[in-house]
């Protein structure tokens, strides 16, 4: 049997184990399903062990087929990393960037950056998916992940933050003309406010006190809604008092479409991150995304600077 095959069987069997299913492991490897399933069932009949436990519903190793995972996961790394190693010295960006952001903040403010990086470079070809969901980089084949708030478990990833989380309170001037403006933190509880709801859950507020210490915020908001632009459009529509990221509603406060309130919140509330996997060295073409992404958002960001 031929090295060339060899590596193929390893790699089908690899992104099988990872992702459950010959068909997620075939879409990773850009062949069909059937090419995919032979692959394994060769190197199984080759080897003379059974490394996949097949249901009806699902592929799962073997205990000698996650023993023989976990080495052929290795050799596929040591591979990358020596392609890595010799694609770096010709400091080319090409190739195909798969890269998964937050919805609202990727659309407004990643996508520009990535697509003057694509102008840029014609070579580079982006794969871009779009998630609030946490995701595992490894089992969904993700080179690059944006993150909002905790960066999550740095034993498997490993990155750079490109900035802060900031939220306001505010509100429209139709609904401060109509229902006053709250000035302190007990003036909420009589006003019509909006929450920002996950998985089913109205998220807290966090306010700073007289003594700059932050407070949790429990209210009983009027109302909910579960996506962040369809908040804001809530709050320029005049339905309530919201919190709200300034990278969302920055503009709006500039044009004074809404406006913010004088009850303050943490100037650094949660991080953006980009992250990669940290069994992986970094590509041209992937450390060219997180450059650019790094240079358009700090030291300080568009949406947070004075105009």
């Amino acid at each position: 049997m031929s090295l060339h095959t060899q590596l193929q069987g390893i790699a089908a069997f690899v992104h099988t184990v990872e992702t459950g299913s010959f068909t997620a492991a075939a879409i990773r490897l850009g062949v069909s399903k059937s090419a995919t399933g032979k692959s394994v069932a060769r190197m199984e009949a080759r080897l003379g062990v059974r490394l996949l436990s097949r249901t009806t519903r699902s592929l799962s190793p073997t205990p000698e087929g996650q023993a023989f995972y976990e080495s052929c996961r290795r050799v596929l790394e040591e591979l990358d990393s020596a392609e890595a190693m010799l694609v770096s010295g010709t400091r080319t960006v090409s190739g195909i960037v798969r890269i998964n952001l937050p919805v609202s903040f990727g659309r407004l403010h990643c996508m520009p950056v990535l697509a003057a990086l694509a102008t840029e470079h014609p070579g580079l070809a982006l794969d871009v998916s779009f998630a609030d969901r946490r995701i595992d980089l490894a089992e969904d084949g993700i080179d690059l992940v944006v993150r909002l708030g905790d960066p999550g478990d740095q034993t498997s990833v490993v990155g750079r933050r490109i900035g802060w989380q900031r939220s306001v309170i505010c509100a429209s001037p139709d609904y401060l003309a109509r229902c006053g403006r709250p000035e302190a933190i007990a003036d909420l509880a009589h006003h019509d406010c909006l929450a920002f709801a996950r998985e089913g859950r109205a998220l807290p507020w966090t306010v700073l006190d007289d003594d700059d210490a932050p407070h949790v915020l429990n209210l009983r908001p009027r109302h909910v809604v579960s996506h962040g632009e369809a908040l804001r459009d809530a709050a320029l529509g005049g339905l309530g008092v919201a919190y709200l990221t300034t990278w969302l509603v920055g503009d709006d406060l500039c044009r004074g479409r809404l406006i913010a309130l004088p009850i303050r919140t943490p100037a650094e509330d949660s991080p953006i991150s980009v992250l990669w996997p940290r069994s992986r060295d970094l590509t041209p073409k992937v450390r060219a995304v997180v450059d650019a992404l790094v240079a358009a958002f700090t030291p300080v960001p568009a949406w947070d600077q004075p105009r």
